[in-house]
């Protein structure tokens, strides 16, 4: 930055424009700038692990034909070195264009700050996959303390939204590097996650790939699925004693001289049980057998 013209003004005046360099470097600028290409870094605190070569390379070329459309957001973090918070593709764009310097908007922020920022700003601007959002949304509730509420606030998106890209997470790491790779679509993604044994899920997974299975379909069997399982955890009913099983049950407790337990399943097995209250009781009940078989 130029400083202003102090001819004439003695020497107090040049110590106090040097000085007001120096707390100028330890501010940061909040207008438009053009800054010099090799005085930026990548933010540390980027989502977006990937970048596709051949959509940098189209930017690019229309970078050199237009130049920068939207300036990229930097924070300053030493003199003459920046750090990116939004805009790391046009970044590597205008790199891969041999731009010298970049239009920039300079922000302050603190390292704890730094993280929330670049998500929230990566998550609306950039393309990023939806594990990518579901990782970005894990990270602001981990590491800047958000709830899933005032999360939803800071990205615009609706609750129910962002509960859905964290769920994502469940998945087991193959089903998550399929949505990454965009073999299934979201709308399977959220089928899968309705299904509680990873194991069901990656065999359904595979039906997918194996049969291009539409969404509806995948729905449907994860509907059929939970289903057998609903029934198959429910105890099997009792089935309802004929009047005669009745009977036969007083007759046992009058004869034990206690309450005897008598079930029966639909498939007509079932078990007796004789109760007793004590050893002394056992060796009764023991003996009333003992005087039957003899």
């Amino acid at each position: 930055m130029a400083k202003r013209n102090a001819l004439g003004r003695g020497l107090g005046a040049l110590i106090d424009d040097a000085d007001r360099d120096r707390d100028q470097d330890r501010e940061v600028s909040s207008s438009i700038s053009e800054i010099a290409i090799e005085e930026i870094e990548a933010n540390p605190f980027q989502p977006r692990t990937k970048f596709d070569e051949e959509a940098l390379k189209e930017l690019a070329a229309s970078i050199k034909e237009i130049g920068i459309i939207q300036p990229i957001t930097l924070r300053k973090v030493a003199h003459r070195k920046y750090q990116i918070i939004a805009g790391e593709r046009r970044f590597r764009a205008s790199k891969l264009a041999g731009l010298e310097t970049i239009t920039a908007y300079v922000r302050k922020a603190e390292d704890e700050g730094m993280l929330e920022m670049a998500l929230v700003e990566n998550i609306q601007r950039e393309d990023l996959d939806a594990i990518e959002i579901a990782l970005s949304y894990q990270r602001l509730i981990d590491e800047c303390q958000l709830t899933q509420e005032s999360l939803s606030d800071r990205v615009g998106k609706k609750r129910s939204t962002v509960s859905n890209y964290l769920r994502l997470l469940r998945l087991p790491a193959l089903i998550q590097k399929g949505i990454v790779e965009k073999t299934i679509s979201m709308g399977h993604a959220r089928a899968l996650v309705n299904i509680q044994n990873p194991e069901d899920q990656l065999a359904i997974y595979q039906a997918i790939l194996e049969n291009e299975l539409s969404v509806r379909k995948v729905e449907e069997l994860v509907r059929e699925l939970n289903s057998s399982e609903k029934k198959a955890s429910k105890p099997e009913p009792k089935a309802k004693h004929p009047e005669e099983y009745g009977e036969l049950k007083e007759h046992l407790s009058r004869f034990f001289n206690t309450k005897v337990d008598f079930t029966l399943n639909n498939k007509g097995k079932g078990k007796i049980v004789i109760p007793f209250g004590s050893s002394k009781d056992l060796e009764r009940i023991i003996s009333i057998l003992d005087k039957r078989n003899g």
